[in-house]
């Protein structure tokens, strides 16, 4: 029977782990090799080659009301969009709340986690870890892994001929950027279109003597404010929209993201992207068409190769006297603590069962928490994968025979292996990823049964945005204040707004 369990990282995915152990009745020990809880939302100005962190402007791209544990709002007066470092106070908040600190050891690396002797019929781990120099074993009844996908940066020079060999500028990877201040007054190439390389340009485009942004993929770009002034995610990601993706042909529902995405500005008249590509990569950025309208940041294409000081373009186009070349090329995960037989059963989250069990091992006591990118905020995945997990560790859920598990996993593993940097390998939809979970869990609403029993709550639920506290309304782990969470979640979205007032009788949320 589990009782102890190893949590591994002390982010957003590691402090929902061990609250969630603590609800189910297990006793968690988190190992956190920094000093401090928030992972990668903890921003610090040090260069340590050991861990990744946010850069000093950034901001997330997934409002609080979609963003924050499904039992412990974000404070009303917190902006929708929160700086790393509203967000790390949340986390700080939450820690608080339910006591999380004092089960988790910091300064304190995991060495390595291996099966024990007799993990066939114990599906024990022994841990190594180490704090100031000092080795110590532990043996654990399970492990939760929560590093994250943000682990190893992803620098493919071989696909850039002349980084390393000709060019006398500067390269770096996008990790090692913290502000703008290096690359002042000089010609930057930014090399990858993803939300880091989109915010990056824009950012140095500000100080910079000129942005180059380097796309390879056609690259939708939207907006955090949408309608009517809301926050991109909650107009968009509700149980209606889910229904609809789910009712129409791909091709309607393509050509109408098109469309609404046409409306804002013409893609193709941009370079970015056009409706015939079967591409359907999106960006969150509100400043970079300006940039590319003003000159301030300049889209190209593919880079060919790279002479001492220029950069040649795949449409034949060359850029001189270039300064500095960023990559914001994404990262790989790696998990070099795990022993080898254990990495071997996954080479990317898609060969793990729902994405967090490795399938062939003989007892469910390791759980991989977080290793999903999804369409919504990576933080309340991963709270509920941890959710599901540790109803596993306890006995409450279970999980099917190994061959039921593998085929499930192969039939949703991609036939073609992309490139390993490639974000999209890991995506998958917030809604459907969450239900299904939460299905497993039995701890997913049921609109119909809400619709019986309580209307109003039940068209919030459907065509109102799909926030985490609807996790919270039935099974276990239901909390008492996820209805009014749910009816006030507007209020306290505009409620940061309402900092100057005006009368205008027209007005209405």
């Amino acid at each position: 029977m589990v009782r102890r369990v190893a949590v591994i990282g002390a982010g957003a995915g590691g402090l929902a782990s061990v609250k969630c152990c603590l609800d189910e009745g297990l006793e968690p020990t988190c190992f956190e090799r920094g000093e401090d809880i928030g992972g990668l939302w903890r921003y610090t100005d040090s260069m340590d080659s050991r861990r990744v962190s946010v850069y000093r402007s950034v901001i997330t791209n997934t409002s609080k009301e979609m963003s924050c544990f499904s039992d412990f709002p974000c404070p009303e007066d917190f902006p929708s969009y929160l700086p790393h470092g509203l967000l790390l106070e949340y986390f700080r908040m939450y820690a608080r709340h339910f006591d999380l600190l004092r089960h988790i050891r910091f300064k304190t690396t995991a060495l390595s986690v291996r099966k024990c002797p007799d993990f066939a019929t114990s599906g024990q781990w022994e841990v190594v870890t180490e704090t100031n120099g000092i080795q110590e074993s532990h043996v654990f009844d399970a492990v939760m892994v929560c590093t994250g996908h943000y682990q190893e940066p992803y620098l493919p020079l071989a696909s850039f001929p002349g980084i390393n060999t000709r060019f006398k500028g500067q390269y770096l990877h996008s990790r090692e950027y913290k502000d703008v201040e290096a690359f002042r007054g000089k010609r930057v190439l930014v090399v990858g279109i993803g939300n880091t390389g989109g915010d990056l340009s824009v950012e140095l485009s500000r100080v910079a003597a000129k942005v180059f942004l380097s796309a390879r993929s056609s690259t939708w770009v939207v907006s955090r404010v949408s309608d009517h002034g809301f926050p991109f995610d909650m107009v968009n990601t509700t149980r209606f929209n889910h229904f609809l993706d789910w009712l129409l042909p791909s091709a309607i529902t393509n050509r109408i993201k098109f469309r609404k995405f046409n409306s804002w500005f013409n893609h193709t008249n941009y370079g970015l992207a056009s409706t015939k590509s079967s591409n359907f990569k999106i960006i969150i950025n509100e400043e970079l068409p300006f940039c590319l309208l003003s000159g301030t940041v300049v889209l190209k294409p593919k880079v060919k190769e790279f002479t001492e000081s220029s950069a040649v373009f795949e449409d034949g186009t060359t850029e001189e006297n270039i300064d500095v070349v960023l990559f914001a090329t994404g990262y790989i995960f790696l998990f070099p603590f795990l022993e080898e037989s254990v990495r071997s059963l996954f080479d990317d989250n898609r060969s793990l069962y729902k994405r967090i069990f490795p399938p062939q091992l003989e007892k469910p006591t390791l759980a991989i928490i977080g290793l999903v990118q999804l369409t919504g905020s990576v933080m309340v995945g991963a709270e509920m994968q941890a959710r599901w997990v540790t109803g596993i560790f306890a006995g409450w859920n279970k999980l099917p025979p190994t061959s039921r598990m593998m085929a499930d996993v192969l039939k949703k593993k991609p036939p073609v292996k992309r490139n390993p940097s490639e974000r999209e390998n890991l995506k998958t939809s917030f809604i459907g990823y969450a239900d299904e979970i939460a299905s497993c869990a039995g701890v997913k609403p049921s609109v119909l049964r809400l619709l019986l029993t309580d209307p109003q709550l039940a068209l919030a639920v459907f065509f109102g945005p799909c926030t985490p506290y609807q996790y919270r309304l039935v099974g276990r782990g239901k909390w008492s204040g996820a209805r009014e969470a749910i009816l006030t979640q507007w209020q306290r979205t505009l409620k940061p707004l309402r900092t100057r007032v005006v009368d205008d009788p027209s007005d209405g949320s």
